[in-house]
């Protein structure tokens, strides 16, 4: 029997508000009869019944508790099952990217764990115009309501693509005539030496292992960020936006 995702769920009243005015997408939402009565709970089902969600009365034993034990509410959002987009959509949408301005950027997150960094590079990812962002649907953050919010809502607009096998799809972007860069701390090169121009798409590697050997091995080239303090390395989130700019620069798209 195939295994069910993990519900992801919101609680108390700000943070639902929140979710409601900036565009995560929820199942419905579950209000306690012990939940106080005022014009924030009078605001939250206003507009969810605007975005159509559907608005439960239950009982206080209704609702799944925290697993911190921190006082909800009495109220609770389920976010609706994020909807990805295929890897051909995406294709199909940078070959129209590059034919356009002569340049098309993919990245490629070789199993990234933590939402924070996932959401900051999503965010990035839509700012500098990326057709998309690749994750693996295994031992990877995924796009949760958290995901959301780091990424100031970029999520809605850059499509999200999960695949099965990283290494794979890195073939795949090859046989579409992309560039595959690894960002690496252990690259003999630095950034400045690289040619970003045209179709790139850039691999960024898990926040402790880095790139995987099996991902690494379908890199055409790998690059480094020159560090001259004394911090090993800046996070993968922060390297990404250098990255990427760095792809706006040399393309001329600022």
């Amino acid at each position: 029997m195939k295994k069910q995702p993990k519900q992801d769920l919101i609680y108390g009243k700000r943070p639902i508000l929140e979710a409601l005015t900036s565009g995560v997408k929820l199942s419905s939402i579950k209000i306690s009869d012990s939940a106080e009565k005022d014009s924030l709970l009078n605001r939250i089902v206003d507009l969810a019944k605007a975005q159509n969600v559907r608005v439960d009365r239950v009982s206080i034993k209704e609702i799944k508790k925290p697993s911190d034990n921190r006082n909800f509410q009495g109220i609770a959002a389920v976010v609706a099952p994020f909807k990805y987009e295929e890897l051909g959509v995406c294709l199909n949408d940078a070959q129209s990217t590059f034919e356009r301005q002569g340049a098309a950027l993919v990245l490629v997150c070789d199993h990234i764990t933590d939402v924070g960094n996932l959401g900051a590079i999503i965010r990035s990812a839509e700012s500098v115009g990326a057709s998309c962002v690749v994750i693996p649907n295994a031992r990877s953050a995924s796009v949760t309501s958290v995901v959301y919010k780091t990424s100031a809502g970029a999520v809605a607009h850059i499509p999200i693509v999960q695949v099965s096998n990283i290494a794979r799809t890195l073939v795949e972007l090859k046989d579409n005539g992309f560039w595959v860069v690894g960002a690496s701390e252990h690259s003999e090169s630095v950034i400045w030496d690289s040619n970003f121009e045209g179709k790139i798409a850039i691999v960024l590697g898990n926040e402790e292992k880095g790139i995987s050997n099996i991902a690494l091995a379908e890199c055409d080239d790998t690059f480094k960020l020159p560090q001259r303090g004394k911090v090993s390395s800046l996070n993968v989130a922060q390297a990404s936006t250098v990255f990427m700019y760095e792809w706006v620069r040399q393309n001329g798209l600022d």
